[in-house]
């Protein structure tokens, strides 16, 4: 079986050990939180992604295992501007440190600079991958110069020059105040 159809349940202690890096490209299709983000994807969009992991000697105890996980896509997001395809780079460049169970990684998380990861018997690297992915993308997708001008409205008409045409309402009140 071969490794590509393991990234899903992967054995970290086994992959440390091995030492051998993962190389991949994922379809974005197949990360599908990340997919429902997308302003349309083609069909052949991936993410080049790569994961290492290591182990690490610690004093008194059993080596730690880390994790290095790095990946490059570019994403199609609605610009917010002009509502058209913007293509968003995202890279993750990010290290893991795993701990036994979730009150460790609880108590540890504040003192940490890595993050920390909860050792499971089938770990779900792409999982990671595609949150890692998601906590990348820009909170306002933009282009710098949106390549068509962008419609302003407000409620229910355009803001144009038929919005001068309209009196203002506190004129009519101004209007009526002063006939008293």
């Amino acid at each position: 079986m071969s490794r590509k159809l393991q990234a899903n349940r992967l054995n970290m202690q086994a992959f440390a050990q091995d030492g051998t890096p993962l190389l991949e490209t994922t379809l974005l299709q197949n990360l599908e939180r990340l997919a429902q983000e997308a302003h349309g994807l083609a069909p052949d969009s991936v993410v080049s992604w790569q994961a290492r992991a290591e182990l690490r000697p610690q004093a008194g105890a059993d080596d730690q295992i880390w994790l290095h996980l790095q990946a490059q896509t570019t994403v199609p997001l609605t610009c917010q501007r002009c509502m058209g395809a913007v293509a968003m780079p995202l890279e993750v460049d990010q290290w893991y440190r795993f701990v036994a169970d979730e009150d460790i990684a609880m108590t540890e998380d504040d003192q940490s600079e890595e993050d920390l990861l909860v050792m499971e018997p089938q770990f779900d690297l792409l999982a990671v991958l595609e949150d890692e992915l998601l906590m990348a993308l820009p909170l306002v997708p933009m282009h710098e110069q949106c390549p068509v001008a962008p419609v302003l409205s407000a409620g229910e008409g355009d803001i144009g020059p038929d919005a001068a045409e309209k009196p203002h309402p506190f004129a009519v009140l101004a209007q009526l105040k002063g006939k008293k």
